[in-house]
């Protein structure tokens, strides 16, 4: 692009010219000046004319025509570019016609038909990993005398080990008999068939844990000696395997190309690839007292650990990666491990990018870690707070502002009481990238070990980052502000009926004057209460985003007031899953959310419930395009609405946390859940990862893309 040049035109009249014009005071190099002004944006708009010849400089209203021009087909489920104005409209015409994608449409017809480039659409149009597979290879056929193909249509090996593990999954060799039902059938889709190619894709993302503590179990045997659990909470968590880069777009995935569940078999033949420090998982003990070091590949020994009656040879550590544990002979002073386990977004407490609230200049701010001036706990650093906040009634100059940064990986024990004065404001949050744990043990036997927060008229707080275990969290006081996001607070256990008395409480918010807002964070029952002046007052004002509240059941309470009764909250509830039952003053707005349990809410006349499940028997504010009412308005008799009912309900994968698909739909939910959002994408704590969308891209490429007269279709593997 050219720059404007300052008096261009000017500078090319004669000099007789310039010479009498600066005698009357410059007014010709004026007039040129305003000339030159306007030619120069002429001239900028052709330069850019000329970027907009290309795909990778063009502007964001070019992409759509310059994909016209090499035929690329916009998803039609999807909706059309069309002419647009504003931020939104541009950002669907992004989305809708993807620059990487028609950039990419060329190269990408040169290798129609090959199973590689519908692993590469899969990564590039839906950000699954896949693997592609000619199904018809698979079948079962008589072997012709003159061309054999051992490899090919053969019955399983009983001793081959591994194509025993594979036998189903993506990577399986085994023979199959013929499935005429076509591969995207919309009621059941067919693997086997001549005309058949499947894609299968990894839904659930490997997310790492860094040179983290193992959790001893001092109940096992003698004294547990030994017995290590990769998750610091001790409970079993299957390990994931991180997966590597393909070497190049011209070879087929591999199963360590794909976040899978790493399997003993996998471990036990190729250690090398999965165990290391950069690996899927790694190992550090400290054995005498002189410092962790990484355990060597050739001392690992895959084992079946679920009763730990494995005697471990001398030198050795017996490794159960689908239930990830541990275990090692004598003494171990210390253990570290990394690992990755498997989930299906970023929600929650973890390893994962994220903004973090407030600049650093602003604030007075404590890391907790192992560095130079930095506090080695986090009660040491609430410690030197504590002094600092003292010290401001005296030092206006001290900004009323902290935040207390979380580094270590290792996790933080002891009693945590903050007290918050009138108009100060505490950022408590882990550092970018990781993940902190907050064990909340029972110290004292007559006093409650949560994490109490006492805050004043105008006092703010912020929780940020961490996974907070063995207590809730107990918020009292007129607090201006109170801000959960990507926490974990750890919910209550799956019950298989609902518990006496209820669970314990994640998160008890007790005379809170002013908003509270949860963000993409998973926490057990949430108790509203208000007490003494506070009971005065209006409501809490109560916003979930992006969430999951897990009571453990849908008869216990996910949101009341501790006592079964009406919580004084306000909700506003937005693409969230709630397990268990509502209990609120009134809905402001809910939208695109699950409510498992029935919702009882004692103001009906403010407020709307939109594109959400609400079971029947609730007491709501007026709700629009919601399920199951549609539903049932669409039959007539009462064995009709009962099988309606039971159809259109939510069904999820795993109801437990801690499992890799928790929260996750199930594959055959009814279609009123999975595309019931405003959107057409599905309800619940999982809607914007735009499921569905990602599915319908991914079907238009792939039927563009297959080999002549196959079919593909999409199989979900995770």
């Amino acid at each position: 692009m050219t720059a404007p040049v300052n008096d261009r035109l000017y500078a090319l009249l004669p000099y007789v010219y310039r010479f009498r014009d600066a005698q009357r005071g410059h007014p010709l190099r004026t007039l040129l000046r305003v000339i030159e002004e306007q030619a120069s944006v002429i001239e900028r708009d052709l330069d850019r004319l000329y970027d907009n010849w290309f795909i990778e400089t063009c502007d964001d209203w070019v992409v759509p025509y310059l994909g016209d021009l090499v035929g690329f087909r916009a998803v039609a489920s999807a909706g059309e570019p069309g002419e647009v104005q504003g931020a939104e409209g541009m950002l669907l015409r992004r989305t809708l016609a993807p620059r990487s994608d028609i950039a990419r449409t060329l190269a990408q017809r040169r290798r129609k038909g090959t199973l590689p480039l519908l692993e590469e659409l899969a990564r590039m149009v839906a950000g699954w990993p896949a693997h592609a597979v000619e199904l018809y290879r698979q079948l079962s056929y008589t072997q012709p005398i003159r061309h054999q193909r051992l490899e090919r249509g053969r019955t399983i090996d009983l001793r081959d080990g591994a194509a025993l593990e594979a036998l189903g999954g993506a990577f399986g060799a085994a023979a199959h008999t013929a499935d005429i039902r076509r591969p995207t059938s919309a009621r059941g889709r067919g693997r086997h068939n001549i005309p058949s190619v499947g894609v299968f894709v990894w839904r659930l993302r490997a997310w790492p844990v860094t040179r983290c503590q193992a959790y001893l179990h001092e109940n096992i045997g003698r004294g547990g000696l030994g017995c290590f659990s990769f998750n610091v909470l001790g409970d079993d968590t299957p390990l994931f395997v991180r997966p590597e880069a393909e070497p190049d777009a011209h070879t087929l995935s591999e199963p360590w190309h794909v976040p899978a569940p790493l399997t003993r078999g996998m471990l036990e033949r190729d250690k090398a690839r999965y165990y290391g420090e950069h690996r899927s998982l790694c190992i550090w003990l400290d054995r005498d007292g002189q410092g962790l070091a990484p355990v060597p590949a050739a001392r690992i020994v895959a084992a079946d650990l679920t009763d730990w009656r494995y005697r471990v040879p001398a030198d050795a550590v017996l490794v159960d990666p689908e239930l990830g544990r541990f275990k090692v002979a004598g003494e171990v002073r210390k253990a570290r491990v990394s690992f990755h386990y498997g989930f299906s977004a970023a929600i929650g407490g973890g390893e994962y990018d994220r903004d973090l609230i407030g600049p650093a200049e602003a604030h007075r701010c404590y890391v907790v870690g192992e560095g130079p001036g930095q506090c080695a706990t986090l009660r040491d650093a609430l410690s030197r707070w504590r002094a600092d906040t003292a010290k401001r009634r005296d030092d206006p100059a001290i900004p009323p502002r902290s935040i207390i940064e979380v580094a270590t990986r290792g996790a933080q024990t002891g009693r945590v009481t903050i007290e918050l004065p009138a108009g100060e404001t505490l950022v408590l949050r882990a550092a970018d990238r990781s993940r902190p744990v907050i064990r909340l043990l029972d110290e004292e036997a007559d006093r409650a070990d949560s994490m109490h927060v006492r805050g004043e008229r105008g006092s703010r707080f912020v929780l940020d980052g961490l996974l907070v275990a063995g207590r809730g969290v107990d918020v009292r006081g007129p607090l201006e502000q109170v801000v959960i996001r990507h926490t974990t607070l750890l919910p209550a256990g799956r019950s298989e009926e609902p518990r006496e008395g209820g669970p314990g409480a994640s998160l008890v918010l007790d005379g809170v004057a002013g908003d509270v807002r949860i963000e993409r964070s998973i926490l057990g029952p949430v108790i509203v209460s208000s007490h003494g002046e506070a009971a005065s007052v209006e409501p809490a004002r109560v916003e979930i985003v992006g969430s999951v509240v897990d009571a453990g059941h849908d008869g216990d309470e996910a949101v009341s007031d501790g006592e079964g009764r009406i919580a004084r909250a306000a909700l506003t509830v937005r693409t969230t899953t709630v397990l268990g039952r509502v209990m609120a003053h009134a809905i402001a707005l809910a939208e695109n959310s699950i409510f498992s349990g029935e919702v009882q809410v004692a103001r009906r006349q403010p407020g709307c419930m939109r594109f959400c499940y609400v079971p029947e028997g609730s007491r709501t504010p007026r709700r629009y395009h919601c399920q199951p009412d549609l539903a049932l308005e669409a039959v007539k008799g009462e064995a009709e609405r009962r099988l309606a009912a039971q159809r259109v309900r939510p069904v999820w994968t795993s109801r437990s946390y801690g499992d890799p698909a928790y929260v996750q739909l199930w594959r055959d939910v009814a279609r009123e859940i999975a595309r019931g959002a405003d959107d057409e994408g599905e309800m619940g704590a999982l809607h914007d990862l735009y499921l569905p969308q990602r599915e319908d891209a991914l079907a238009a490429r792939l039927s563009e893309y297959v080999p002549a007269g196959t079919e593909a279709g999409i199989f979900f593997v995770t």
